[in-house]
């Protein structure tokens, strides 16, 4: 294979191996590698001689930092401007269907999620049926920050994480560890970083069998001989702020949650950063991810990624993605403009908007 190819393919035994490979941009998805990957877990689940799947990031610095969202700021609509659907149409559709293909692969998905991991990297960690994070894991879904939400199946796995963890997260972008990823059930098994040629080697050289569910055991008792005990691993910041994190979003509306997170005056620095990042990022975000988890708690994973599509394209096409990237990555002056500026200048017809299909005629995302 091409060793310039932005995913790379290949096959140790029985263990199928892809290893996302565009490291200088810390394995940010586009759609080549969407396309690449999807393609090749396709194939792979057809292949009898193949018995699990390995997917990892080249270099040691992420497994994938997200999406292209330079990319999606070339397509998406300035404020006032008409909007135009089809690329963020199919960027977002491709990847959602990517994602709900690793939820329900039948066959093991091993993601070995060392350093970066965030947005559309949780998206391909997710749903994986074994999910490792290391010592040098760093995760978030730091969506507010662009305009965006937190996508790529958040509606269902935020709303799973104990007590409101999922709802804070998803408010402040805050980051986590990995010891924080297997508290709020984000990650299955935390290995050392340099173990991760040595997990490789193990899981290729186990005795697999026709059987799927004898296979994801092997699997699972294999990285459980390999994890870390409890006192090599990082404190887990989610763990130990659990009470003041419940504290802070026991409210019966979101503008008072926002406001007691915002108001934090304390000396805690994972807090503070998680309240200045809630602080200045865009009005609407903070409205959709309140109102996404409360419409998503009863929705199939089908369900969710039709809805967050919805969410996607729509907030791609209402000026808030293109000014939050514009601050953050193209001008750099981190002094998003956000219109309107305010939460409590959203309007109810607003965020509605942000829920109602864009497109005429069936759903892209219908078949899933």
């Amino acid at each position: 294979m091409d060793q310039d190819s932005p995913v790379l393919f290949s096959r140790r035994g029985a263990l199928a191996i892809a290893t996302l490979n565009l490291p200088k941009a810390l394995n940010a998805l586009n759609l080549q590698m969407i396309d690449l990957l999807s393609a090749q877990l396709d194939q792979w689940a057809d292949d009898d001689a193949v018995a699990a799947v390995w997917i990892d990031g080249s270099g040691d610095k992420a497994l994938c930092a997200g999406g292209d969202v330079v990319a999606l700021y070339e397509q998406s609509a300035a404020y006032g401007e008409s909007p135009e659907y089809r690329y963020t149409t199919e960027f977002f559709s491709r990847e959602y269907r990517l994602d709900y293909q690793i939820h329900t692969y039948t066959k093991p998905i091993v993601v070995w999620g060392g350093g970066i991991v965030m947005g559309g990297g949780i998206g391909i960690m997710a749903g994986a049926s074994h999910r490792i994070v290391t010592e040098t894991t760093r995760m978030a879904m730091p969506e507010i920050t662009i305009g965006l939400f937190p996508d790529v199946g958040g509606s269902w796995f935020l709303n799973r994480m104990p007590g409101r963890l999922g709802l804070f997260l998803g408010l402040t972008g805050a980051q986590f560890n990995g010891a924080d990823a297997l508290f709020a059930g984000m990650a299955d098994r935390i290995i050392a970083q340099d173990q991760r040629e040595t997990v490789l080697a193990a899981l290729a050289a186990l005795d697999y069998s026709a059987g799927n569910a004898i296979n994801h055991r092997l699997i699972s008792d294999c990285l459980k001989s390999c994890e870390l005990s409890p006192l090599q691993r990082p404190e887990s910041q989610l763990r130990e702020h659990y009470d003041q994190i419940q504290q802070l979003t026991d409210f019966a509306s979101l503008p008072e949650v926002c406001a007691a997170i915002s108001a934090y005056q304390g000396v805690d620095k994972w807090l503070q950063r998680a309240a200045t990042t809630l602080a200045g990022g865009s009005p609407l975000t903070p409205w959709v991810v309140w109102e996404q988890l409360r419409r998503a708690r009863h929705l199939s994973l089908a369900d969710v990624f039709r809805m967050e599509l919805a969410l996607a394209v729509n907030l791609c096409a209402s000026g808030h993605l293109k000014e939050g990237v514009r601050a953050l990555l193209i001008d750099k002056d981190r002094t998003p403009k956000w219109q309107p500026q305010s939460l409590e200048e959203i309007s109810p017809q607003q965020l509605e908007s942000c829920f109602s299909a864009p497109w005429d005629g069936a759903h892209p995302l219908e078949d899933l």
